[in-house]
């Protein structure tokens, strides 16, 4: 499928632009993102429910749900970004990074409020929580990098960074 970035150039309204934005996310050049984003969604479920078994064979019903807010935690901070990519990869390389900036900031303030809010109760396993949180970010991160990196999409090297 190919994307002509001057389609919506005069277009006639919000329609063009969600049909674009929509032929994008499913485009070429984005390609290896879905791959990365769809396998690390599937690690970092098998990943949580690893840990569920684990974690409930080592502190019961706490241990549930300390996998259950850390693997939330984990999983909502890393494939975010993921998806924010897909969002704005029709975007210009500015308000991609802005959004991403955003985003980021956005991530880390419900992280804490999250944080907070759980902090004095005692319903769930902080050694699950934390061990889950941290697990989910490291496998998450380490599949899409794998598969990113194992992608064989095109490098677009701009003529001044050339040798001759």
């Amino acid at each position: 499928m190919t994307i002509d970035p001057t389609a919506n150039a005069g277009g006639s309204g919000p329609d063009d632009s969600a049909s674009q934005t929509r032929s994008l996310a499913i485009s070429e050049h984005t390609v290896a993102l879905r791959k990365a984003l769809l396998l690390g969604t599937l690690a970092w479920l098998l990943m949580s429910v690893i840990s569920v078994v684990v974690w409930l064979l080592v502190s019961g019903t706490p241990g549930i749900w300390g996998v259950l807010v850390g693997a939330a935690i984990g999983g909502f901070f890393v494939l975010t970004t993921a998806i924010v990519t897909l969002a704005t990869a029709n975007s210009r390389a500015a308000t991609m990074g802005a959004t991403l900036l955003g985003t980021w900031l956005l991530k880390l303030i419900v992280v804490i409020l999250v944080v907070a809010l759980i902090k004095g109760m005692d319903f769930y396993s902080r050694p699950a929580l934390v061990v889950t949180m941290a697990l989910s970010l490291v496998v998450v991160l380490a599949v899409e990098t794998w598969t990113v990196m194992r992608s064989n999409a095109p490098v677009i090297e701009p003529a001044i960074f050339r040798q001759k």
